[in-house]
């Protein structure tokens, strides 16, 4: 193990002089907005300085190079801060800090993506140390490199769970190459935060987790290098540094003061620059420059991702959605070795652990901790290093909702799957079931929504997520339901199935997977009666096949039924409405699970909250009564 040498005075003092510059530069671009978090980005001045101009490897030519080093933060109001840090490093002219939070510039009031050097959004607290951790996953896991990952995180933000969650996953997968740092400024929003300063119970917390852990005063530059060395020598535990700081540090009347978060300083701003300069011996330019990765890191190629064989189902063959994903998931993982799948200790029912036993080093189990799993799936993607799967139960997601929405504002590539949708899972009652997965997935902006209707659609669902750039969600069921494609059979995103048609049809309906299986069955029903219909499965909620639904329904006389296994907010029944809201004379009858449901057998229940081909036929006859 290297030994520590201490940087000589001059270095200590110009890290210094850039912690101090970095302080004015968040006060003055803040001023300029007349908003912003100027005392949080005090607090953090110093780490800030010594992990940009000291620690890190990065390149101000690709700052988001696969080889360098990754910074999380965290809390990301402290922005302005970052947003210094990368200009006195070279990557943009000082100058356009002016423009924070203007709409014409990509300096945000929290950071975004927009930005060639920021990976993932960050703002809504408690998320970042998860997608760190997934970052530092992949470096030492898949990638088998040397660049780290840091997170800094507020200590407000660390009374939210998912740090927790992640500083237990971090710790149970030996992530030394992660260091998260607390700046412990003892201010929260609107009083000070439950610990305060109690930088020791910090500590026993952290290393109660399995963490290497140091308490370091977070103002002192030669103790934080040392600290962030010794970090990096550390091995087979991920590192906490607890930062003892103040909020508004160096700004006369305001360091340590409550009332001050989230303001800019206004004209006290100028006096507490002034008193900033005095300590600085040097106003710039420092010369200090970030060290360059060691390592490069291969190129890799996630484009293009097939299955590695057709589907193979027999026409009588009854197989359940979920298993024909644990099928496509480990066909199209022979097929791309940056295929990796992640579950929530789910995986003998979302089959995920047909991919885990062939391939158990692209396998990641995160146990019953769902936030943290989307933000570990996510750090995974980013920089574009893996194709990421995160399987559960559909209800399950939704605890995860603030993950998936910053998913999206990060511009991930990410797919989701969930199984044990709606009432037709039986007996395990109305807390498993997802009577709301589809609304939650609509409603993210860019998402692509898959409600595959048998095993054949399912593996082909897959195999377009896997290529598709954004969030995509693949609903999958527990029932085994009957195999309605060839294997040859070509799907589209976006692209709806027509399955009965004929030349006077009454009524057209549209419905997924179990509720297709009872339209089916319906049509049946109500031809014995000498009415025929038509049959659509949408094969994607989103984006919805609008021209294929309104030319059906234009041959059935304006008629349209939607039957999903699904509460009515949000799902089939509103997502065709959608599509008809611009068209005459088309009405919509919407089946679908209209109360909280209890246990039952799944037939039972289908036909009790009345999306079975009973209900299907009662209505049909209804409409053509009127």
């Amino acid at each position: 193990m290297s030994e520590y040498h201490r940087p000589d005075a001059k270095k200590i003092q110009t890290l210094k002089d850039i912690a101090n510059k970095l302080r004015i530069n968040s006060i003055l671009s803040t001023n300029a907005s007349n908003s912003g978090h100027p005392t949080s980005c005090c607090s953090m001045a110093e780490i800030m300085s010594v992990l940009f101009f000291d620690t890190m490897r990065y390149s101000i030519t690709e700052p988001r190079s696969a080889s360098a080093d990754r910074f999380v933060l965290s809390k990301g109001h402290a922005a302005p801060i970052l947003y210094a840090a990368w200009a006195e490093a070279g990557l943009f002219p000082e100058s356009d800090l002016m423009n924070l939070r203007k709409l014409s510039s990509d300096l945000e009031g929290h950071p975004t993506p927009r930005l060639n050097f920021i990976d993932v959004a960050t703002g809504s607290l408690g998320q970042g140390l998860s997608v760190a951790a997934g970052m530092a996953y992949t470096a030492k896991y898949f990638d088998k490199a040397d660049y780290r990952t840091y997170c800094l995180i507020g200590d407000g933000e660390s009374a939210e769970g998912s740090i927790w969650e992640a500083i237990a996953f971090a710790s149970h997968y030996k992530l030394d190459n992660l260091v998260c740092i607390f700046d412990i400024n003892r201010l929260g929003q609107s009083q000070p935060t439950s610990l305060g300063h109690e930088t020791d119970v910090y500590k026993r917390r952290l290393e109660a987790f399995g963490w290497n852990t140091a308490v370091v005063d977070g103002h002192d530059v030669e103790a934080l290098c040392k600290v962030f060395f010794n970090a990096s020598k550390d091995k087979g535990k991920p590192t906490c540094i607890i930062a003892k700081t103040y909020k508004g540090k160096g700004c006369p009347g305001i360091e340590d003061m409550e009332n001050w978060h989230g303001k800019a300083l206004g004209a006290k701003g100028e006096e507490c620059i002034t008193a900033i300069k005095a300590i600085m011996t040097n106003n710039g330019p420092f010369g200090l420059k970030p060290a360059v990765p060691t390592m490069k890191v291969p190129d890799v190629d996630i484009t293009n991702v097939r299955l590695g064989e057709p589907p193979s189902y027999k026409k009588d063959d009854q197989i359940a959605t979920r298993v024909a994903y644990g099928n496509a998931l480990l066909k199209i993982g022979k097929n791309n070795n940056r295929v990796v799948a992640l579950d929530g200790d789910m995986k003998n029912s979302t089959y995920s652990n047909k991919f885990q036993a062939v391939f158990p080093d692209r396998f990641i189990e995160c146990f019953i901790a769902e936030q943290n799993m989307i933000g570990v799936g996510i750090g995974c993607a980013t920089r574009d290093r893996t194709i990421v799967f995160m399987s559960t139960f559909s209800a399950f997601f939704t605890r995860a909702f603030d993950q998936i929405r910053i998913g999206a504002i990060s511009q991930t590539n990410a797919n989701f799957v969930g199984s044990h949708a709606g009432v037709s899972i039986g007996e395990d009652g109305p807390s498993q079931m997802a009577l709301e997965d589809l609304a939650m997935f609509r409603s993210i902006p860019g998402s692509t929504v898959f409600y595959p209707s048998d095993a054949v659609s399912a593996e082909r669902a897959v195999e377009l997520a896997a290529n598709k750039k954004g969030i995509c969600f693949i609903r999958v069921s527990r029932p085994n339901t009957s195999i309605i494609y060839e294997a040859n059979e070509e799907f589209q995103i976006g692209k709806a199935k027509i399955l009965r048609q004929g030349s006077n049809d009454a009524v057209t309906i549209v419905a997924s997977c179990v509720t297709l299986v009872e339209a089916i069955k319906a049509a049946d029903t109500l031809a014995a009666s000498g009415i025929s219909v038509t049959v659509i499965d949408p094969f994607t909620i989103k984006p919805i096949d609008s021209a294929t639904i309104i030319s059906c329904a234009r041959k059935t006389g304006g008629r349209i039924i939607t039957v999903e296994d699904h509460y009515p907010e949000g799902g089939i029944g509103e997502a065709v409405q959608s599509a008809v809201s611009l068209e005459r004379d088309i009405i919509v009858k919407r089946l679908a699970v209209q109360e909280v449901p209890r246990s039952g057998k799944p037939a039972e229940l289908i036909d009790k909250y009345g999306i079975s081909a009973n209900n299907i036929v009662k209505t049909v006859n209804q409409i053509m009564a009127q």
